[in-house]
């Protein structure tokens, strides 16, 4: 990876800025090669991967490893999201996961995976909702590797459009689990059609919307997609993952993005969250923090505690 790449941007000055204030990091990861199966890390390279060339990823990254990233930041809880275990025996990263929480005191939370479309779905999803940790799930339709292509997939199985699929995402309720929702900004606008069909299931959008396109064309697709989520009070935000492939985490660029999501869902809708260690190939923890706590230093503190700590407490039921 080129240097320039994985070091942030147009930083500001932090010094002065207040960071004492209870954080929950409402999206992380932890891999353990040796225990779990991840086949994007050991097995096979993913092609699309969001941030480019990832080889830096390929190593266990411990509870140790992430308190070591916090710093002395104060991260009081932290919620686990699944990083792509081996789908064929998808509770096992969770089993894992219960052990690293009863030995390391992290995370507080899990959101699992369970595909939503297959003959034992309703079963792996009862196996998943087993395990007290379990506060939601994440299954990624199927999505077109870039915008001009996104009719290809327009229908298919485990597309956006699929019944079965749709009626999988259903049996969430009967659980009590939420929907983690993340798909490129090209598809918020048909994920809202889906979100619309069940205003009874909490759904968060990850990554702020995956805005991939910084051109004006791109964020005008960005932006009426994030404004039909934003306008079902059950759908929620992640104020996460800002990097780009091919460039580097920079501060102007998206802040506009982070104060105009923010300004869409508000305040008592939106989390932080640090998607580490996938952001550290572009920004560290402490500067990711600190960064988005400039964006929004004009707001209140009220406000900055919704959307460091009490939104994510909420949801996840914290």
């Amino acid at each position: 990876m080129s240097v320039h790449i994985s070091v942030p941007r147009n930083l500001p000055d932090f010094s002065g800025l207040d960071l004492a204030f209870d954080i929950i990091d409402s999206h992380h990861h932890l891999f353990d090669l040796q225990m779990v199966h991840y086949p994007w890390l050991t097995d096979h390279q993913e092609e699309n991967f969001l941030l480019g060339n990832y080889d830096a990823l390929k190593r266990n990254y411990s509870p140790t490893d992430l308190r070591h990233d916090m710093a002395s930041l104060r991260v009081v809880k932290t919620v686990h999201v699944e990083a792509e275990a081996n789908r064929n025996s998808q509770v096992d990263e969770t089993r894992w996961l219960t052990k690293v929480m009863a030995d390391q005191g992290l995370p507080d939370a899990i959101v699992a995976h369970a595909w939503l479309n297959r003959p034992n779905s309703a079963e792996v999803l009862a196996a998943q909702a087993a395990f007290a940790a379990v506060r939601g799930i994440r299954s990624k339709p199927r999505t077109s590797p870039t915008a001009a292509s996104r009719g290809d997939v327009h229908g298919l199985s485990s597309s956006l459009q699929d019944p079965a699929w749709r009626k999988g995402l259903g049996q969430l309720r009967q659980h009590d689990l939420s929907w983690d929702l993340r798909v490129p900004f090209w598809h918020l606008a048909e994920a809202a059609e889906v979100c619309a069909l069940y205003p009874d299931l909490a759904i968060v959008t990850e990554h702020t919307g995956l805005a991939w396109d910084r051109s004006d064309e791109g964020l005008a697709e960005w932006r009426h997609g994030m404004t039909a989520l934003a306008a079902m009070e059950h759908v929620h935000l992640k104020v996460s993952e800002l990097g780009l492939a091919g460039a580097p985490w920079d501060y102007n660029d998206n802040r506009r993005l982070v104060r105009e999501a923010i300004e869409l869902f508000g305040f008592k809708r939106c989390m932080f969250a640090s998607n580490f260690p996938v952001a550290s190939l572009r920004i560290g923890y402490v500067e990711q923090v600190s960064a988005i706590a400039h964006m929004i230093s004009d707001c209140s503190c009220a406000e900055r505690g919704a959307l460091f700590h009490d939104t994510a407490k909420r949801f996840y039921r914290l």
